[in-house]
């Protein structure tokens, strides 16, 4: 397939890579130029703007971490629905909000274009090895289209439906449960130490317990333990943008999330203290924080 990428930060450069090894015709962007120049080394055209990177492509996929971000690089000047041929696909592919997802729909319709969503599971490090689930959702003749994609990039695919924001619903909806349960293991690491109880013993408990085969008790306990939160996966800034997300769709919905008010306020403190540019198991730091044990 003709495929443009646009954002090639951590996750979308293994995402890209993976498309290009996959045979497809791949062309790049990035704000960041020396984003790009591995991709031109491997036989990928780097394009100079996004209407550049939109010319003669069947799908375009962006990578973006920020909902203002897409809105740029869709609505604005030169901006894919303004430069993507008419029939191609918009595959976006990074967590964002009901509102934005809806307006990028409108929009593509109205340019006899059309728009996937499709939002990632998992951390950078599993994208460039095809070790990501996706979530995909909209039309069903461009899902099938967008297959041979879905393939070199993802381990399992979780079709969603027709209405693209049912794959931001997903997506926003399991960050919330991932939330509550990072949230959930700092209070219990601070209820154990506040008995003089090792953290290591707690996270055996449960990461061969009950939560045995768990990533996200497995991983973000084992990092509570070892306090290694400068070797971020998910860092506390990008988790905050995600849970205003989770937050605005609540309110869509009218579907209160008391859970998740409280993962909120743990992200607000540890922005203020700051380590918002950690891994988001600082959020165990938080917690000792208000339990008086730093």
């Amino acid at each position: 397939m003709k495929v443009g990428f646009i954002g090639l930060g951590r996750m979308g450069k293994g995402m890209a890579s993976r498309v290009l090894s996959g045979g497809h015709d791949l062309a790049v962007y990035d704000v960041v130029p020396q984003a790009t120049a591995e991709f031109a080394q491997s036989g990928a055209r780097v394009a100079s703007s996004v209407a550049d990177v939109c010319k003669d492509r069947e799908v375009v996929i962006t990578m973006l971490a920020e909902d203002f971000a897409v809105h740029e690089v869709a609505f604005g000047p030169g901006g894919i629905c303004a430069s993507l041929p008419a029939g191609a696909i918009h595959m976006a592919m990074g967590t964002y909000g009901i509102a934005t997802i809806r307006a990028l729909e409108t929009a593509h319709a109205k340019a006899n274009q059309v728009l996937l969503a499709v939002p990632v599971l998992g951390r950078p490090d599993l994208a460039a090895t095809g070790q990501l689930g996706i979530v995909p959702a909209g039309p069903e003749e461009a899902l099938k289209r967008c297959e041979p994609l879905f393939q070199v990039i993802a381990r399992r695919v979780f079709y969603a439906g027709p209405k693209p924001e049912s794959a931001s619903a997903i997506k926003l909806a399991n960050n919330a449960v991932l939330g509550c349960a990072i949230t959930a293991m700092g209070e219990a690491f601070s209820l154990i130490r506040k008995y003089g109880v090792e953290p290591q013993v707690l996270y055996d408990v449960m990461s061969e317990g009950l939560f045995a085969g768990a990533p996200a008790y497995v991983g973000y306990g084992k990092t509570m333990v070892d306090e290694t939160y400068d070797k971020v996966g998910s860092p506390v800034t990008i988790g905050l943008k995600d849970a205003n997300l989770i937050a605005a769709a609540a309110n869509i919905a009218r579907v209160p999330m008391p859970s998740h008010d409280v993962y909120i306020e743990r992200l607000l403190g540890a922005m203020a203290h700051g380590d918002g540019d950690r891994d988001q198991a600082v959020l165990a730091r938080e917690q000792a924080r208000a339990s008086g044990l730093e």
